[in-house]
């Protein structure tokens, strides 16, 4: 079993996505960790770019700071992993943070996995600038959204407004998006899923502070380190 964050549902989400009709372009993940998105995508799309500059930094929760030796970990991990589920030659890794990897990719994609550091400002940059770059009719997805406040903040500023993009739903944490032409702005959407971000931003603070059981009654997965 690979290390990672995403669930099963959340995996069959993004397969579906990778696997159905989709405007000409690129398959593109930013965050890749251990491999356990990018064999679900490889499989499906059986073409992925995956950006992760594996440096230790940005990997998990209250894990910022960069780390050459556990980077170098994930790193072979990560192509231990493709070789393992048999789809190594379809994954082209480009080992760079992604603000630096724009002229690895050429043309538009067709489907963008956005899982990289959950910090405003590089989770802004990477819904804007890679956000762009998606055809219309092609599909966002960002992982830890409404759940990351990071994440949430950047997809409110981003996205809330843009009539670029069109929220699907989501899987846990996991939204999809659809890139369109100035299509209509479904407020109410976004409006439905605050009560859930607000109750997820209090079970971090509750898991912080070592109340992990109030955290769990309010509805943490007791299996799981944080809300997904």
């Amino acid at each position: 079993m690979i290390e990672g964050w995403l669930t099963e549902g959340q995996a069959a989400r993004l397969e579906a996505a990778a696997a159905r009709s989709r405007p000409s372009g690129a398959v593109v993940e930013i965050g890749s960790f251990r491999g356990k998105s990018a064999v679900v995508l490889a499989r499906a799309a059986r073409s992925l770019i995956a950006i992760d500059p594996h440096a230790g930094s940005d990997r998990g929760p209250q894990e910022i700071g960069a780390d050459a030796a556990r980077g170098d970990a994930d790193f072979e991990a990560f192509h231990a992993n493709l070789e393992s589920a048999g789809v190594a030659d379809r994954v082209r890794h480009v080992r760079k943070f992604s603000s630096e990897a724009h002229a690895d990719v050429t043309g538009p994609l067709s489907l963008l996995y956005v899982d990289g550091a959950h910090r405003f400002g590089p989770a802004r940059s990477d819904l804007h600038d890679w956000g762009v770059r998606v055809a219309p009719g092609g599909v966002m997805l960002v992982h830890d959204s409404f759940s990351s406040i990071g994440v949430t903040l950047a997809l409110l500023v981003e996205c809330f407004w843009s009539p670029r993009w069109r929220y699907v739903g989501r899987t846990g944490s996991l939204a999809e998006f659809e890139r369109v032409v100035d299509g209509p702005r479904d407020v109410g959407a976004w409006l439905r899923e605050l009560p859930w971000f607000a109750r997820n931003v209090v079970i971090k603070v509750l898991v912080v502070a070592g109340q992990r059981r109030w955290a769990e009654r309010i509805g943490l997965d007791p299996a799981a380190p944080w809300p997904y």
